[in-house]
Parts: structure tokens; C-alpha cells; sequence
């Protein structure tokens, strides 16, 4: 994807972003169907520490969300990845990895300690993503919530993504 441009989101973004999400999710039987009233409960809670969208030909194709966690042990400067969401046209297409690559350099020049994601562990797993015992997220199989330190080591406790994840309208 020669032309793909990765920015982050501006206001006039926000609806399209809205419609990117929803088409993205429509069909996960995993999913909610809430995901685009987190990342705008994430944006009014001045919580969404990285927002950004994938471009192709003008048109919002893709969109990243990343806000931070809370975890137990009371350690700072850990950030939860999600929701990425790809039009279902793009999908599978480098887009998705194009966003994650992008957002982890971010993070890591904001000084970031590490990253969490709830996801396909074979996926995140090409971005250094590994599920660990010391960080658990509760009600959710343990190989499914990965993490990855920018650091030598990882935290332990029970992690809590922001209450923006408990959106529903």
C-alpha cells in the first residue's frame, strides 16, 4: 500500500471514524457491537492517548484507539491497544499492521513502559506481543490478553482498561 497515509485523527475525522469502526465489527461474532462508543467515551474522557487513521485514495479506511490502563500494582505509563478497526474491504491487507507499527513508535516516544492488547495471539504476536502470567485481565482467557514491554520486565497485577471500555451508546 504505496499511498497509505497514517495520521493521527483530527475532529473533522469523527464521524467517519464512528462508520469505520461499526462496519468493522459488524460481522465479530466476538464482538460487542459497542466499540465506536468507546472510543468516543474515550475521546470525551480526554482518554484516548493515541488516535489515529489509515487513508487510502481521501477515505478513512482504518482507525486505531490507545488509552491507558490501570494495573494493581499501581506502575504508570502502561497503554491498552484497541479497538483497531479495518473496513471490511482493506481487511487483511497490511492496513491493521501498518496502524499497530505506527502507534507502537508513538507510544514508545511517549515514554511509554509497555502495551497491552486483547486479541488473536498469532496476530500480535508479529508486533512482540506475548501472553504473560504476571499481567492478567480478568474473565478472559489468559492467551487471548497479551502484552509487551518496552522495558526489560513486566508488571504484575490485574489489569483495568479505562471505564470508557463499558460504553454502550
Amino acid at each position: 500500500m504505496h499511498n497509505l497515509l497514517i495520521r493521527s485523527e483530527n475532529p473533522a475525522d469523527h464521524a467517519a471514524i464512528s462508520q469505520v469502526i461499526e462496519q468493522a465489527f459488524q460481522k465479530q461474532l466476538y464482538s460487542s457491537h459497542n466499540e465506536q462508543f468507546i472510543v468516543t467515551a474515550l475521546r470525551k474522557a480526554n482518554a484516548l492517548t493515541i488516535s489515529l487513521v489509515a487513508i487510502l485514495n481521501q477515505h478513512i479506511v482504518g482507525h486505531l484507539a490507545i488509552s491507558p490502563v490501570e494495573i494493581s500494582s499501581g506502575v504508570q505509563g502502561w497503554y491498552g491497544l484497541g479497538p483497531v478497526a479495518i473496513l471490511p474491504e482493506w481487511q487483511l491487507q497490511g492496513i491493521g499492521s501498518a496502524l499497530i507499527q505506527s502507534a507502537l513508535n508513538q507510544l514508545k516516544t511517549h515514554a511509554a513502559k509497555g502495551c497491552v492488547v486483547l486479541g488473536d495471539p498469532d496476530f500480535y504476536a508479529e508486533f512482540g506481543f506475548k501472553a504473560v502470567s504476571e499481567l492478567i485481565l480478568e474473565h478472559v482467557p489468559a492467551q487471548y490478553f497479551q502484552a509487551l514491554s518496552f522495558e526489560e520486565k513486566f508488571p504484575q497485577g490485574t489489569v483495568t482498561y479505562h471505564e470508557a471500555f463499558n460504553a454502550s451508546s
